[in-house]
Order: C-alpha cells, then sequence, then structure tokens
C-alpha cells in the first residue's frame, strides 16, 4: 500500500491539475484538501497539521531564522502578486504620492504579513520612504480581531500596536484613526465605492509594469513546503513534489493561453485576452516560474527585506530556505 500524505493548498488554477487528482504523485497516495490561506498559515506555524502546505513566505522566513520551521521550503510560488495597488488612503489625509506615507498612522492586518513586507520593500527601494517611520496599527481588514500569528521581536523605536478586538481597519480610516492601509484585499469602504478611501495610485497596472520592466521582480508571495520529518523519511520527495506543481503550473499556463486566444470567451472577464496579451509584452510568454534560477532577484530582494524589516536576525540566503534538490533544479 502507498504511504498517504496530505496536501493542504488553496484552489489556484496551477494547482487544479494536482487537487483534482489529473496529476498524482508516483508512489504516494497524496490526499489533497482545499483550505483558504488564511486558515492554513495558522496551522503551519502552530500545529503543522499537512505533510505538504502552502506556507506564508515572511513566515516561513521567520521560522528559519529563528530555526523553528517545521517544513521545508520548495521555490514553488503558489501566489504571486504586485503590490503597489495595496495601498489604500483617506481623501482627507493629504497623502498624494507614496513619499506622503512618512511619519503616518498606517494599518495593516499584521506587521509581519508577506504583503506588508513587499509594500514596505517597495516603498523604500523605489520611493525612498523611511518605513521605520510609519506608526504600524494591526488588526482585522474588515472585521475585527486580527493579530499576529507569529509572536514578533521588534525593536521599539518601531510604532507598532494592535488596534484592539473592536476596530477593524476598515473602520478605523473612516474614523479617521488611520491615514492609510496596507492590505491584500481592498477594505470594504473601498470596495463600496466610498469616496473617503482612495487607491493611492490608481490605477496600479502603469506603476507596476514600470516595476517589472525595471527590476524583473514578481513578487512571490506564498510558497510550498514539505514536512521535514516527512523529507526524512522519504529524502527524494522534494524533487518528486517540485516536478509535479511544475507540471500543474505548466498545464494552467497552457490553458490561460488557450482562452485568451479562443473564439469564444471561456471566462466571465471581458478583458481576459487583453490582460493576457499585456502580461505577455510586459514580462513574455512563460511569466509565472517556479525554481531559483530565473527567480534570484525576487528571492534576494525579499530575503533583504525581511531583515531591514526587522523580522529575521540576519538575512537568510537562498540557499538556506530551499531544499537542496529543488534550489538546484534547472527550469523544466
Amino acid at each position: 500500500m502507498a504511504p498517504k500524505l496530505t496536501l493542504g493548498c488553496w484552489d489556484y488554477d496551477r494547482a487544479k491539475s494536482v487537487l483534482d487528482g489529473s496529476l498524482g504523485l508516483a508512489g504516494f497516495d497524496l490526499v489533497c484538501q482545499t483550505e483558504t490561506p488564511g486558515t492554513l498559515f495558522p496551522l503551519a506555524v502552530n500545529e503543522a497539521r499537512f505533510d505538504i502546505t502552502e506556507l506564508s513566505f515572511a513566515s516561513y522566513l521567520v521560522q528559519v531564522a529563528r530555526g523553528e520551521s517545521q517544513y521545508i521550503g520548495l521555490p514553488i510560488f503558489l501566489s504571486r502578486a504586485f503590490r503597489h495597488g495595496a495601498i489604500y488612503v483617506h481623501a482627507d489625509s493629504g497623502i498624494k504620492t507614496p513619499k506622503d506615507l512618512q511619519g503616518r498612522v498606517v494599518g495593516v492586518p499584521e506587521y509581519g504579513m508577506t504583503l506588508a513586507v513587499w509594500v514596505r520593500g517597495i516603498l523604500t527601494d523605489e520611493f525612498g520612504v523611511d518605513v521605520d517611520t510609519l506608526k504600524y496599527r494591526t488588526g482585522g481588514l474588515n472585521e475585527p480581531g486580527r493579530v499576529e500569528r507569529l509572536k514578533l521581536e521588534i525593536p521599539g523605536h518601531v510604532d507598532l500596536q494592535p488596534l484592539g478586538p473592536s476596530l477593524s481597519l476598515n473602520a478605523a480610516i473612516l474614523e479617521g484613526r488611520l491615514d492609510a492601509i496596507f492590505a491584500p484585499a481592498p477594505p470594504r469602504a473601498f470596495a463600496a465605492g466610498d469616496k473617503r478611501v482612495l487607491r493611492l495610485m490608481d490605477p496600479a497596472g502603469p506603476w507596476e509594469r514600470d516595476y517589472f520592466k525595471r527590476t524583473h521582480i514578481f513578487p512571490p508571495m506564498h510558497i510550498l513546503g514539505i514536512k521535514k520529518t516527512v523529507v526524512a523519511e522519504h529524502p527524494t520527495l522534494p524533487g518528486a513534489v517540485y516536478r509535479l506543481f511544475e507540471e500543474a503550473r505548466r498545464r494552467a499556463m497552457a490553458r490561460v493561453k488557450a482562452v485568451a486566444e479562443s473564439s469564444a470567451n471561456r471566462e466571465m472577464s471581458p478583458w481576459y485576452a487583453e490582460a493576457y496579451e499585456q502580461a505577455v509584452a510586459t514580462m513574455g510568454p512563460d511569466f509565472w516560474t517556479y525554481g531559483v534560477a530565473d527567480n534570484t532577484a525576487d528571492l534576494e530582494a525579499f530575503c533583504r527585506y525581511c531583515h531591514a524589516q526587522h523580522l529575521t536576525s540576519r538575512r537568510l540566503a537562498i540557499s538556506d530556505i530551499f531544499h537542496p534538490d529543488t534550489a538546484a533544479a534547472a527550469p523544466i
């Protein structure tokens, strides 16, 4: 009987062939469970429930630096996203440019979340913002009560405080308690068209395309990890999992291309083909890659940001964070 392995992952198109069983992991009975990142990330850092799981990239680096991670990472970037469009400001705050954020009160769901790391890194590198001068207030975006999933050791000169259990970031910015919000999804007020909350860089697309052309960085947000105890028992597993998800990614890329170039639109987005063509024109036809070789700039920047923002006690190297069989893997 094949050994059973559990996999926890959100239902991304690049994971679909694994999750639906179209692709199998040879020699193993892979039991897949679809869960949101919001469910998976606390499970990963607190109890390591799944043998293979989606991980918050920032939380993983924090735990690696502390020697606490029960997982070894694979350079499989299940979620990637440009983040220039993740900054929302109160219309009366006087914030017109990214530099105006310096010294302001900014809400973020968690200081240590991957999105916040990328936003602060981009503000530093691209706009010269001293992000240590921001006054950070943490809490749930639209519902109150969210807390840091890991205990952080942030120096005292950084003003970092929770909003408390009864106030969301959305409510706080409407009440004028926040000048801005960094968030992976729009605050409810912005999504509802409330003119009191604006996106700072809107439209964000031109900023993000220019950023990629200059830096070749497409920010990785979530990676895949395998329990170290499972790897010890099955040493060839990391390479096999990497190849499995790489094939799933290739199938997903082929479908995106086919849908964009088809005569009938199979996706409920009026400008699906235009978005695909724009991505290809900016980033090339294989714009969502796995592995280290094609993503060195992204990974080095993220390791640098985590250290500069006081999340890791040392600047991690790429070799510190991925299993050697996958870190050295050539693109397939």
